[in-house]
């Protein structure tokens, strides 16, 4: 659009997508459909002459991108247009030998040539209105005209309802409705109801809606970020039902100068492909990135004479990382706590990024990515994870770890993905859960949390089953933590989502083992049957294993039986309910019957949704025994004891007959090991509901002092320990410890610590 022209174009091809691309750098006129007269007039000229556009891009300081939805009607206003003068020919009229006619017809002609010629392109709606406008005074005057003029006027008023009726065909005529009552043409305001673009700037391929949708209500707002603070804002839209998840990121805050020189920085640096190699450790090759970014940008402000301060230059650095060698936008959204899962739908941008909020469920976002940021995603995870990604393996595990966060991905493509690829990036916590957190969030009461600590400490085997989404690896993680830190811990996983480096950082003796997911037909990775036989022969640990999937269900109960040297053996599988999960482990992954025996407990995690049903709580719904003397069919044999169960009408997990009258066999079993325990089912009972007790104490005095970090697994981990060193100390002190003074002296312990956090 240079000296005020349009000329310089070019058209690029996206996959199905056919991309008009207008450079308006220099131009005079401000790159707006919606705003410029000149600007609509120009490309609705380019859409006469070239067929099948999708998208149209207005290139200058930043690129302004009108989706599909928003060319098509100005590509249908074009087509109107042309079909207009080639196939009614509406700008011909006939010659007449009295020159009066002929003065009449050019007079006639006039009306529609200004409406075809002057206005039609710049001004559809203002073209429209003119014309109904035209046609009523035509009308009105054409009863009194004699034979001559009338066939004339009659021509007109032909001419006139031709082009009407073809306009009132198109998209933006009908949108507009009964707002053209009262429209004054020449006025652009309506055109900002229907033309909004996507703001792009030229080093990124995603594109931003920056403005909310009309009628939009603000219902919440809050900053994410560790390094560089993005807002997050929330909306209600009118008649819809999904809210909108927008965010302004740090891309679109900077100055001219910081863009000049990112892009600057962004095309030296495009000219290196990473290798696999610098993927061995991701989190070392981004620091390494970030270095030669900033050393970079330092050098092209100085090259270009850009004053630009040393927080800015690590600023555009951060962004420069993220946008060459990490995953863009996506780490923005992943860098929100209340993200849960972030969706990628195939083909990549057809829609906006779709995410799982943890209070407002599925929003769609004001992103909407490119294919060619999908195809760079698909390529690093390749090299990330050392796994295949084509049409034998169309299916990739891995995860991704940056310093702000942790997820699990799952990638998707052709022939699986018949429209190309899809991603789901599925957020995991920075800290991993603790029991004390789920019941402050209600997802197990008290004496639940109490239950579960005593059979983790009493070393039994435990599978957690539930529907995707339903918190299993979030209940896993707490059973973790649980765990003392004089045992050793092993874990098994195909995709790295437990929380091990965590884990290890506080002083866990943990070992963590990745092994070939069930999903890739090919890999040089062990096989997690090969794995779990190998734990093993690691010694006395404790083993977690990430999912059962498949027949490593085998090895894990060959580990289950063994009782991995009289630690707990737990995991995750994939089931609704106790006898779901005796029906996948022992018909779907071939499990002995007699072996699935080995299993002590199994909890089941659901997704409650509430009566409206646009909101979902997580709860554990049941805490099953899996009791040994039955044969072929637990559940005609009576072989499942419910422990705890559900009350949805009092949203609570509630204890069952069983557990209060001591008819557990499983935790008789861990008594019968405890001299003190033996056949005193009083001082059993009595130690499951201390434990539930001290950790309502934890709870009270997180929620009192205002300090939700005492919930924390940092913490969690050495009130567990305070406690065990309480009853050691009261032990030694007077024999087997009362209750109440256990109690007192653990509670004495957090008062303490609440003063240590407070300093």
């Amino acid at each position: 659009m240079n000296n005020g022209s349009c000329d310089n174009f070019e058209i690029e091809s996206e996959g199905a997508e056919k991309i008009l691309r207008i450079n308006c750098v220099g131009c005079l006129n401000y790159p707006s459909i919606e705003d410029s007269a000149f600007c609509m007039e120009k490309i609705i000229e380019h859409l006469i002459k070239i067929s099948g556009v999708s998208t149209i891009i207005l290139s200058s300081d930043m690129n302004f991108v009108y989706p599909p939805e928003q060319t098509s009607m100005l590509d249908e206003i074009a087509q109107c247009f042309l079909k207009l003068e080639q196939e009614h020919e509406i700008l011909k009229y006939p010659l007449s030998e009295n020159p009066l006619l002929s003065k009449q017809v050019i007079e006639s002609m006039s009306v529609v040539k200004e409406i075809m010629l002057n206005h039609f392109k710049k001004d559809p709606i203002g073209s429209y209105v003119r014309t109904v406008r035209a046609y009523r005074e035509e009308k009105a005057k054409n009863a009194g005209l004699r034979d001559d003029f009338k066939k004339l006027s009659d021509l007109q008023l032909l001419k006139l309802d031709i082009i009407k009726k073809e306009l009132s065909k198109t998209s933006l005529i009908k949108s507009v409705g009964e707002k053209i009552e009262g429209y004054r043409i020449g006025e652009r305001e309506i055109y900002r109801e229907f033309f909004e673009p996507l703001i792009k700037p030229n080093f990124m391929f995603s594109r931003l809606m920056l403005e909310p949708p009309l009628k939009a209500k603000e219902i919440a707002s809050y900053d994410i970020g560790k390094e560089d603070r993005t807002e997050v804002v929330i909306y209600d839209i009118p008649n819809e039902v999904s809210k909108k998840y927008f965010i302004h990121p740090p891309e679109f805050e900077l100055h001219d100068d910081e863009y000049e020189l990112l892009s600057a920085a962004r095309e030296i640096l495009a000219k290196h492909k990473p290798k696999k190699e610098e993927f061995t450790d991701p989190s070392r090759m981004r620091q390494i990135f970030f270095k030669i970014s900033r050393d970079l940008i330092e050098e092209l402000s100085k090259s270009m004479n850009i004053k630009v301060n040393f927080q800015s230059i690590e600023k555009i650095a951060r962004i420069l990382v993220r946008l060459t060698v990490g995953f863009g936008m996506i780490e923005i959204l992943l860098e929100d706590e209340k993200v849960e899962d972030v969706y990628v739908n195939a083909p990549i941008g057809a829609m906006p990024l779709i995410l799982k909020h943890a209070d407002y469920g599925e929003l769609r976002t004001n992103i909407i990515p490119n294919m060619r940021d999908g195809f760079g995603w698909a390529s690093r995870f390749r090299m990330i994870s050392g796994r295949p990604l084509d049409d034998a393996n169309p299916v990739l595990d891995t995860e991704l770890e940056t310093p702000n966060f942790r997820a699990r991905v799952s990638v998707v493509q052709e022939p699986l993905s018949p429209k190309g690829l899809s991603f789901v990036f599925r957020r995991h916590r920075e800290r991993p859960f603790t029991l004390p957190l789920l019941m402050n969030w209600k997802s197990l009461t008290p004496l639940a949390a109490g239950l579960l600590w005593f059979l983790v400490d009493g070393g039994r085997t435990m599978l957690v089953a539930g529907t995707r989404g339903s918190g299993k690896s979030s209940i896993l993680g707490s059973l973790m933590v649980t765990i003392m830190r004089k045992f050793r811990i092993i874990t098994v996983e195909d995709t790295l989502e437990l929380p091990v480096s965590y884990l290890r950082n506080l002083n866990f003796n943990i070992l963590g083992m990745k092994v070939g997911s069930a999903l890739a037909s090919s890999s040089s990775e062990l096989s997690a049957t090969a794995g779990i036989r190998t734990t093993l022969r690691l010694g006395d640990s404790a083993l977690i294993v990430g999912e059962v999937r498949s027949t490593e269900a085998i090895a894990l109960y060959e580990a289950m039986r063994v009782g991995a040297l009289a630690n707990v053996v737990a995991g995750t599988i994939h089931g609704d309910s106790a006898y779901g999960v005796f029906d996948r482990v022992v018909h779907d992954l071939g499990v002995p019957v007699t072996s699935f025996k080995a299993t002590d407990i199994i909890l089941i995690a659901q997704k409650i949704k509430t009566p409206d049903g646009l909101t979902e709580i997580r709860r554990i719904t049941n805490i099953v025994e899996v009791r040994k003397h039955w044969e072929k069919d637990p559940f005609l044999e009576k072989g499942f004891l419910s422990l705890m169960s559900y009350d949805a009408k009092e949203d609570k997990l509630k204890p069952e007959r069983a557990l209060i009258e001591g008819q557990s066999e499983v935790i008789k079993g861990i008594a019968g090991n405890v001299r003190e325990w033996a056949g005193k089912w009083e001082l059993v009972w009595e130690e499951i509901l201390t434990r539930s007790k001290a950790y309502e104490l934890l709870v009270k005095y997180s929620t009192d002092n205002k300090k939700p970090e005492m919930l924390e697994s940092d913490f969690v981990v050495i009130a567990n320990d305070a406690y065990h060193k309480s009853f050691e100390t009261l032990k030694n002190e007077q024999g087997y410890p009362e209750s109440k003074d256990l109690l007192f002296l653990f509670e004495e312990w957090i008062k303490s610590a609440v003063k240590k956090i407070g300093k």
